[in-house]
């Protein structure tokens, strides 16, 4: 709700309570705009040195070391207590590279640019869905919060239905075809119908009666065709980062539940191709239909932006959206506090100053880094 002062105190009131719970240390750090006391700094060290301290708040306490150390920018200090965090955490989450990486190429394989060209026209009309996708910590919230200020438009949350839906296709089949495999089998009456039951099942979250919602789940990146088939009027926001500065972003993170590829740097970067690759594909199979933002261009250029991205959802322009951090409404996610400031640009190329320990992604990645618009590399480094 944007009450960070009373946040922060109920926050600290909590560690009075019970000094070994890490997570209210992690939710004061989760904030992003809150810093570290001296004492407070201290307190989380010696908790560390605990023998009988609880895994969970271990990790807990690791994560926002590493965002207290990287305010005071000491730099080694942040990463090691990132590194440590995320090592530990890794351990306890399922998470298979392989398996991931043969999903997304039986998904591709799937959706052939023949088959959405046979399929062209089938799926609810419906225009209302904004879908924003890609990774996490790559500005899909300041997206959202833009389009959110807008008075035909209502920001809901990050939905899985839409995900669920698409899996839910190879449930109860006798012939054992799981999704993407059943679209073969699907008619243009079952592709309208499940347009259909995907508005009905986030209804509940529309609540202003606004023309327009927002879906801002970022692993829909993979359900790009799905949309197209399901609901073809609905309008596909990609947002970008430079990958140094993304993958850097995802890995200080410590999610609530699932994105379980960001705790192994490795496995990070792999990930990214794997979503690099998968957005080239719907790029080609579906030109025109995925607007790409990348962050570096809208806190640089932002009224330049903010006008394609009201263009694209076939929007008037609004000053409003502008204004983006004066709208009040309930932000779920781990930029809540960061999109309620005017636009900043100190998040940008904040990798170069973690130096060597970065090396890894430059090298993994570095195809992909040569790629990118000039703007981007300018603003990012």
């Amino acid at each position: 709700l944007g009450r960070q002062e009373e946040a922060l105190r109920e926050y600290r009131t909590s560690i009075e309570y019970n000094p070994g719970l890490g997570e209210s240390y992690w939710s004061m750090a989760n904030l992003k705009v809150a810093r570290f006391t001296d004492q407070e700094v201290t307190a989380m060290e010696q908790q560390l040195g605990r023998d009988d301290l609880k895994e969970e708040s271990r990790i807990h306490f690791l994560f926002s070391l590493g965002k207290a150390y990287e305010d005071r920018e000491d730099y080694g200090q942040a990463w090691r207590h990132y590194y440590q965090g995320n090592q530990l955490k890794r351990s306890g989450v399922n998470y298979d590279p392989v398996e991931n990486g043969q999903h997304h190429e039986r998904i591709r394989q799937a959706y052939t640019r023949e088959l959405l060209q046979a399929h062209e026209g089938v799926g609810h009309e419906a225009p209302d869905p904004i879908f924003i996708v890609g990774l996490p910590r790559t500005g899909s919230t300041l997206v959202e919060q833009i389009l959110a200020s807008h008075s035909q438009v209502e920001g809901t949350a990050e939905l899985p239905n839409l995900g669920n839906i698409a899996n839910g296709t190879g449930k109860y089949r006798p012939d054992g075809l799981a999704y993407p495999d059943t679209l073969s089998t699907l008619t243009r009456r079952d592709f309208a119908a499940y347009g259909k039951e995907y508005l009905k099942q986030v209804d509940r979250h529309r609540v202003l009666g606004a023309p327009f919602f927002i879906d801002k789940m970022p692993n829909n990146f993979i359900h790009v065709g799905w949309i197209k088939l399901v609901l073809p009027n609905a309008k596909i926001i990609n947002t970008r980062r430079h990958p140094m500065d993304s993958l850097l972003g995802v890995y200080k993170q410590l999610f609530a539940k699932g994105q379980n590829f960001t705790y192994d740097t490795l496995e990070l970067a792999e990930f990214y191709r794997c979503y690099d690759r998968m957005m080239s594909h719907w790029h080609d199979v579906l030109p025109g239909y995925i607007l790409d933002v990348h962050y570096e261009d809208t806190v640089t250029d932002l009224e330049g932006q903010v006008r394609r991205i009201l263009d694209f959802c076939g929007l008037e322009f609004e000053e409003n959206c502008l204004r983006y951090y004066e709208t009040s409404r309930p932000v779920k996610t781990a930029s809540s506090e960061q999109v309620r400031q005017p636009i900043y640009t100190s998040a940008l190329g904040l990798w170069q100053k973690y130096g060597d320990d970065l090396a890894e992604w430059q090298d993994e990645l570095r195809d992909i880094i040569e790629k990118l618009p000039a703007s981007v590399r300018k603003a990012a480094g």
